[in-house]
């Protein structure tokens, strides 16, 4: 099929099922992932095997304008107001998601009847357990901005959701550094750990090096050129986003958190940050989330769910325990509002794209050759929970806050 039709079935597909899911009560996110999963060459033949990996670098623009969004979220004011209280939760959610997930495989992953996980249970529950920390705020940004959702809950999502990935990040680089000290059987062998923190270090700092150079040159640049009319706003930020998260590629640093710190530039330091973001959000903001969600459905590999169903139920609950559990204590131990405190975790369930890839990173190491596939099909299986029940779970979180 021609790419240009397919591209066009994407739209009007993803368009119509998500007004539809709006008619029903349901965010229309939600109705872009089914749009994906229609249109999904495994489970239908409108569209040809591979079109889903020639989206690429569209997709990659769609989750830069996102995470761009998030960073936006974190102005200066609104940190100065609960930003010890957000870094406190992000931290709990985190790590406490990561132990929840690590303990529960420990304990129950020797029942799924797979006997060749009993011989790497601790790594592999090391390696899946790494992989609970990061969030997908792309689907709650989606749902939040669909109902004009504003308040101390929204914000709290979205700030935490900001940081999550640089703490999921630390996370998996140190989890999967210790992995390899218990499949690797040599008597010699050891980890570097130092080198371990100076690719971490590398990876975030280069990331928000490429983030403020490139928010200050288009500040610069907004502020000493006269913009005439949105279409030109639209321009600017498309090149200079774009720029940024090519930079960041090129240079092998966090793209997102590149892109997230772009966004950050913007809303702290560029005089016309309303205006710019009132652009995005009037022209561009439907079609790169019709887009976006309804390739990442696209993308989704139903066949895993027989694999292992019993890992991604696993997976899923304790991944949630863990972020609800984090929440609590770290709202209870910053003095966070009540609200805050027990609904915050309702729009952290969203989950994939950055734990897709890393998962794909772990099939590229020989040292996981044994466990990978099953390390991913348990990520895919989740994934598609995450990104069917996500959305749901935002929009009750965000209504039950009175944020709506």
């Amino acid at each position: 099929m021609d790419v240009t039709l397919t591209l066009g079935l994407i739209l009007i597909v993803g368009y119509l099922l998500g007004k539809l899911a709006h008619l029903i009560g349901l965010p229309k996110v939600s109705g872009y992932i089914v749009a994906g999963i229609v249109l999904n060459p495994n489970l239908t033949p409108f569209i040809q095997a591979d079109f889903p990996d020639v989206t690429e670098p569209v997709t990659n623009i769609c989750l830069a304008f996102i995470t761009m969004e998030v960073g936006s979220t974190l102005s200066i004011s609104k940190i100065r107001k609960s930003g010890k209280g957000i870094l406190t939760i992000t931290i709990f959610e985190a790590f406490f998601a990561f132990l929840f997930v690590l303990i529960g495989f420990l304990l129950l992953a020797r029942f799924t009847g797979n006997e060749s996980l009993n011989l790497y249970l601790l790594p592999f529950s090391l390696l899946v357990a790494s992989l609970a920390s990061p969030t997908d705020p792309s689907s709650t940004l989606a749902v939040a901005h669909e109902y004009k959702a504003k308040g101390e809950v929204s914000d709290t999502i979205m700030g935490v959701a900001a940081f999550d990935d640089a703490v999921g990040i630390l996370i998996f680089s140190l989890s999967t550094g210790i992995a390899v000290l218990f499949l690797n059987h040599a008597p010699d062998a050891h980890v570097d750990i130092l080198s371990i923190f100076i690719k971490i270090g590398i990876a975030i700092g280069g990331a928000i090096i490429v983030g403020v150079i490139s928010g200050f040159l288009f500040n610069m640049f907004t502020k000493h050129f006269k913009v005439e009319g949105d279409g030109v706003y639209i321009i600017l930020i498309l090149g200079f986003l774009s720029t940024c998260f090519g930079t960041s590629l090129f240079f092998e640093v966090e793209e997102l958190m590149a892109t997230m710190v772009f966004g950050v530039m913007i809303v702290n330091f560029n005089p016309n940050q309303k205006e710019i973001f009132g652009v995005l959000e009037r022209y561009t903001e439907e079609l790169v989330f019709i887009f976006f969600f309804t390739v990442s459905g696209m993308h989704l590999d139903f066949s895993v769910l027989s694999s292992a169903s019993l890992l991604i139920l696993i997976f899923f609950i304790f991944r949630a325990l863990g972020k609800f559990s984090g929440v609590v204590l770290g709202a209870t131990l910053t003095k966070m509002p009540r609200k805050v405190k027990y609904l915050t975790a309702g729009g952290l369930i969203p989950q994939g794209g950055i734990v897709i890839g890393l998962s794909l990173l772990m099939q590229k190491n020989e040292d996981y050759s044994e466990m990978a596939p099953l390390i991913i099909g348990t990520i895919m299986g989740a994934t598609i929970l995450h990104e069917i029940i996500g959305p749901l779970l935002a929009k009750i979180t965000l209504k039950k806050a009175n944020e709506i």
